[in-house]
């Protein structure tokens, strides 16, 4: 959260890729630092700078997306955000499977006589070189180029975008700014406080996180294993909703430019209400095993991890990847980058909220009662869409106020 927070203003004061090359830096630190922790506390401030590294991308890459894609692709490449995350989880996921399979577990010892899991961190370092890389070679926004009265730099990224109309593109950017001076922190302020299109992004962030998807990434294997899967059955399981993740988000990218972002958001919605409320119901309904975990039915397990993947599906193309389309493109060119700070700040805040709170619920009210919360949450966000958001498919993000 404070990595999101923080990487609005940085990046409109030093531009989007160098604030990709700041993250990716932080990235590499974190993974060096974490592979050879002295004590658990020096751990710990290894994987916060990390947090703060996975914050500030998650900022960064919308941002840029929405600002360098022409309009009529621009939910297809915004929807590459959620794809490069769900295929990161999934070759994550596949690493510390193969990695840990090799030495016998994770704490075994595997080449150069190091533990297995040191080489889990150590992998992220190759995945923080490949980011620092490209975002060394990728140009820099044309929108932040016109802010800060670049303008001949930002014709030259235009025209390698959109062609012949660079010219006049330069000059709805400019008008669309709508000052002279540079964008400023201050200006998501309005007479009452934040700017009611800021207060839609959060909301949009936060029920994003609030319909549970995390609690299936985070926990995924030890739910299975408690209702009595076998651990090498859950990791699997876990496998195949990342590969299904993977899919639908291909699916998202094929048509939130043809049927626009509001229906596949409330498809999803819908979906997700059904979904969940089936888990709740069969985890709700089941007898209780010695260790008070339920312990459903073999058609009921199979019924429920039917469930658990259409759940996924209903997410992954629609809230997973759209949310992060609508906060690319829905801000001014003015508010655009501290906009979505707050926005994907406030999504790390929900999303800690509901990773942290999943244990004690699933403990004390049972994992029925747990995910007909989820549930309840995706029906509020069914009335959210409907109430305040509003189309931007095909839409220039100079007409966006």
């Amino acid at each position: 959260a404070a990595g999101a927070l923080a990487a609005g203003p940085i990046a409109d004061r030093v531009g989007r890729p160098r604030s990709m090359f700041i993250a990716a830096v932080l990235f590499f630190i974190s993974a060096v630092g974490s592979t050879f922790p002295i004590t658990v506390y020096d751990f710990i401030v290894w994987r916060m700078i990390g947090g703060v590294a996975v914050g500030a991308a998650s900022v960064i890459a919308p941002a840029y997306i929405a600002e360098i894609s022409p309009a009529h692709i621009r939910g297809r490449l915004g929807s590459m955000q959620q794809l490069a995350i769900v295929t990161g989880i999934f070759v994550a996921l596949l690493s510390n499977y193969a990695i840990a399979k090799a030495a016998g577990g994770a704490s075994g010892i595997w080449l150069f006589n190091l533990e297995a899991w040191r080489w889990m961190f150590f992998m992220e370092t190759f995945a923080a070189i490949a980011y620092g890389i490209g975002a060394l070679l990728i140009p820099e926004s044309p929108r932040y180029l016109v802010a800060k009265h670049r303008y001949e730099e930002a014709k030259v990224v235009l025209a390698s975008v959109i062609g012949e109309d660079a010219e006049q593109k330069v000059a709805d950017i400019r008008a669309s700014l709508q000052s002279e001076t540079p964008p400023r922190v201050s200006d998501v302020f309005g007479r009452f406080g934040l700017l009611p299109i800021v207060w839609i992004g959060i909301g949009l962030s936060v029920l994003q996180q609030f319909v549970g998807i995390n609690v299936i990434f985070y926990y995924s294997s030890l739910l299975w294993q408690s209702v009595g899967f076998s651990e090498e059955s859950a990791l699997w399981v876990t496998v195949i909703t990342g590969a299904v993740n993977i899919g639908t988000t291909l699916l998202a990218i094929a048509t939130v430019d043809r049927f626009g972002r509001k229906p596949l958001l409330l498809i999803g919605s819908i979906g997700m209400v059904l979904s969940l409320g089936l888990m709740a119901y069969i985890f709700g309904t089941s007898p209780l095993s010695e260790t008070g975990s339920p312990d459903p039915s073999i058609a009921g397990k199979r019924v429920a991890l039917v469930a658990a993947n259409l759940y996924v599906l209903f997410f992954g193309f629609s809230w997973g990847p759209v949310v992060w389309v609508l906060l690319g493109e829905m801000f001014s060119n003015r508010i655009r980058a501290t906009a979505l700070a707050l926005a994907a700040g406030m999504q790390w805040v929900a999303n800690f909220i509901v990773s942290t709170t999943f244990p004690p619920m699933a403990k004390n009210w049972g994992l029925g009662l747990s995910y007909l919360t989820y549930a309840l949450a995706a029906a509020v966000s069914i009335a959210f869409v409907i109430a305040f958001v509003r189309e931007t498919k095909g839409r220039e993000l100079e007409s966006m106020q």
